[in-house]
């Protein structure tokens, strides 16, 4: 069985062996392993507290067979798990904010995973990619950084809301413990990371949760493990809640995110391992993309949010994995351990995951560094993005504001030849969309 293996993965070709490639996916999960406490935790606010078990399960089999699929159909080192940004945009902007119930989200999350699909398996997704300008593409993926720290900062306690200035810093709770533990779980997290340390997030969620548990701001788990359920969120989507033109900007917005993030993260990752043909494009990045789209579609089905690539599987790729091994490693990994543990993700509170949405919010905020700020064309439609997503706590209204400002700058600029045919009508459809929304226009 080894062998058989060796000669699959092509551990030769990749100068790699079992023990390292068991190793780096070791690595990988124990560096994402948080997902499976902090997409419950997130989701819950929209589906409810007893949906946990249920989420909990839909994560770790969405994440497991995705990366599996990875693993065995690409052959590339990358894991997928419900991805970080578009699970708060599901639950606060769509559920929360817009008032769709979950499952008309989750049907919104299927659709989008369904377009997915038909771009990867056609020339179209080319097309769609060169449509959008990178200045874009890494606005939104550091304006939904910027999402998920408001939002963990609010988490926490150290953001609270204030009439006179919207918000402010939260002194109200500086007698809570809640907000000396999310304190201490930020540090402690930040320290791990500054040492190197694989599985900071995890470390300092588990260890946060522990002295909750000791100061009785958190119960005791009544078990460590349980038989994994789906109940309460499997094929619960409601397609007929999106039959309204408001939905198109939901749909719009998980496609554009999963869509872009996935390029984005796998051209990275691709890069960090040596992937990279000479005109620095990915090889079998249909397949790559395919499966990420078919990971959206199936964690719909189960119950969760869009799934995606995931950055930290370059943690697997810097211990030296460099085949479909590591993601075959994490997949399993998934599904043993993270479809048991829903009484361990019942008790953690809030405290202890908003440092994770902090400190992730900042490792998306360091692709504002491929931004060129000398061409005012290019940074200031970004910078709107950047403002919009966290101002207005919603993603579809940072892509809408950034593409319409694009466009209209290229052309005050004399470069309108600059921006792709499809920008123009994405920009146009968002116009009359936002029109709409307002009450300006009535279809």
């Amino acid at each position: 069985m080894p062998n058989w293996f060796e000669r699959y993965f092509e551990f030769d070709r990749f100068g790699t062996d079992m023990r390292t490639e068991v190793l780096a996916g070791l690595t990988t999960f124990m560096t994402m392993a948080y997902i499976l406490f902090v997409n419950p935790a997130i989701l819950s606010n929209a589906m409810g507290k007893e949906a946990i078990p249920s989420i909990v399960t839909a994560t770790a089999l969405s994440a497991g067979i995705s990366t599996i699929i990875m693993g065995i159909y690409a052959k590339k080192p990358f894991a997928l798990a419900p991805g970080m940004g578009l699970n708060a945009y599901f639950a606060y902007s769509v559920c929360l904010g817009m008032g769709y119930p979950w499952q008309v989200a989750l049907a919104a999350v299927f659709v989008e995973g369904v377009i997915f699909i038909l771009l990867s398996v056609t020339m179209v997704r080319s097309m769609v990619i060169d449509a959008i300008p990178m200045s874009q593409k890494y606005a939104i993926g550091a304006g939904i950084g910027l999402f998920l720290t408001l939002i963990g900062l609010k988490n926490a306690g150290l953001v609270v809301a204030s009439k006179p200035t919207l918000v402010t810093m939260g002194f109200s709770n500086f007698t809570k413990p809640e907000l000396w533990l999310a304190v201490f779980g930020i540090f402690f997290a930040c320290a791990l990371m500054v040492r190197r340390i694989p599985g900071a997030l995890l470390i300092s969620i588990l260890t946060t949760t522990v002295l909750a548990v000791l100061l009785h701001v958190a119960p005791m788990p009544k078990s460590l493990f349980s038989m994994p359920t789906l109940s309460y969120t499997f094929m619960k989507l409601d397609f007929k809640g999106l039959l309204n033109v408001g939905a198109f900007g939901v749909v719009f917005a998980f496609f554009m995110v999963d869509f872009f993030d996935t390029v984005g993260t796998v051209t990275g990752l691709s890069a960090k391992a040596g992937f990279l043909d000479e005109n620095g494009r990915v090889p079998d990045s249909e397949k790559i993309l395919l499966t990420d789209a078919i990971g959206t579609t199936l964690g719909a089905i189960l119950g969760t949010s869009t799934v995606t690539t995931y950055i930290e599987s370059a943690a697997g790729i810097e211990e030296g994995g460099r085949t479909g091994m590591v993601a075959l490693v994490v997949g399993l990994l998934f599904i043993i351990v993270g479809s048991f543990i829903s009484p361990i993700a019942e008790i953690i509170p809030d405290c202890a995951t908003a440092p994770a949405l902090i400190i992730v919010g900042f490792l998306m905020m360091s692709v504002v560094r491929g931004i060129d700020y000398d061409d005012y064309t290019e940074a200031i439609p970004a910078f709107f993005v950047l403002a919009t997503i966290p101002f207005t706590f919603s993603i579809a209204d940072g892509i809408g504001i950034g593409f319409i400002s694009y466009c209209l700058l290229k052309l005050f600029a004399g470069r309108q030849r600059e921006v792709h045919p499809l920008l123009w009508i994405l920009a146009g459809v968002f116009v009359v969309y936002f029109l709409y929304l307002g009450g300006v226009i009535k279809l």
